[in-house]
């Protein structure tokens, strides 16, 4: 295959799964938000939502205030932000365009039509109960070019681009979103463990998919511990750290056997799955989550260089 087309396929994969993850994380940031909001300034979630997304500087260099409002439009439809669900849809049909001729027809009406769709939306009209609506929407038309994916594309070297992206991708993200609970607390370590605590576990659950299924596991009430377990190491959870990478390793190995031989790119994503599997959350606590998350974070970077290099998709 083309490095090119690889590329695109790869980032193709990636746009469409950090839209639904932009999504994911405005959700969160919004409902915490509505848990405590400083007086007549910014609110401290949102704010730490931005920092997750690693967003917030473009949005400062904009923005006095971070209101509800202001950041919905930002992380929803500013073209000037690159990782706003307006620039993916559009990168993600843009890649799709570029190598339609390896989509199926059903990934391509699928994406095609999200952005026709989403190209049409009105921002001054997505407010309050609206804005929840679409973001349900981005999650929903993600799920759908998902299934398109899985239920009619070839399973040959374009699939396995395509999926690397996308566990790359939801990754990054859940680190982030666990991540983003400490921006929140740390200043305030008093707050561990009380009601406001256990209600932003509660919606770090919800905005990775976990809720039901985290209560399903764990029948006892929100724990920090537990929490992170199941959003770290449950190879079940296909949210979880371990089972993005997990899926990462399996689609580069893939390439490898296609290719008949190894790259970096399989070497970094052995790298990327040895951390999360020699990893226990006592040691992980000790040694510091944040600590962790970033270094999970810095390998899971290093899966995209080395794979761009291997391939050729500059």
């Amino acid at each position: 295959m083309l490095g090119r087309t690889a590329a695109n396929l790869f980032w193709l994969s990636r746009y469409v799964e950090r839209a639904e993850n932009m999504a994911r994380l405005l959700e969160v940031g919004y409902r915490m938000s509505l848990t405590s909001r400083r007086e007549g300034g910014a609110s401290e979630h949102l704010v730490s939502m931005m920092q997750a997304a690693e967003v917030d500087e473009g949005f400062d260099a904009k923005h006095e205030v971070a209101d509800v409002d202001t950041v919905a439009h930002y992380m929803m439809f500013d073209p000037d932000n690159s990782s706003s669900v307006y620039s993916c849809l559009l990168a993600a049909r843009t890649n799709a365009r570029s190598v339609r001729t390896a989509l199926t027809g059903d990934m391509w009406e699928s994406m095609n039509g999200a952005w026709l769709e989403f190209s049409q939306i009105k921002p001054r009209d997505v407010r309050g109960a609206k804005l929840l609506g679409l973001l349900q929407w981005v999650k929903q038309r993600s799920h759908e070019f998902r299934g398109a994916l899985l239920g009619t594309i070839l399973r040959d070297d374009g699939f396995n681009f395509l999926q690397a992206g996308n566990f790359v991708e939801r990754a990054d993200n859940t680190a982030r979103i666990l991540d983003m609970k400490y921006y929140v607390l740390l200043p305030r370590a008093t707050q561990v463990g009380g009601d406001l605590d256990i209600q932003q576990w509660t919606l770090i659950l919800r905005a990775a998919s976990a809720h039901r299924a985290y209560r399903h596991v764990y029948h006892d009430r929100y724990k920090a511990h537990n929490i992170a377990d199941f959003l770290i190491l449950r190879p079940e959870m296909p949210r979880s750290l371990i089972y993005c990478a997990n899926f990462v390793q399996q689609n580069l190995d893939s390439l490898a056997k296609i290719y008949g031989r190894k790259e970096k790119c399989q070497e970094a994503a052995d790298s990327l799955l040895a951390l999360v599997e020699g990893a226990s959350m006592e040691a992980i606590f000790t040694d510091g989550l944040h600590e962790f998350l970033n270094e999970f974070i810095a390998r899971n970077n290093r899966v995209t260089d080395t794979l761009s290099q291997s391939y050729n998709f500059y």
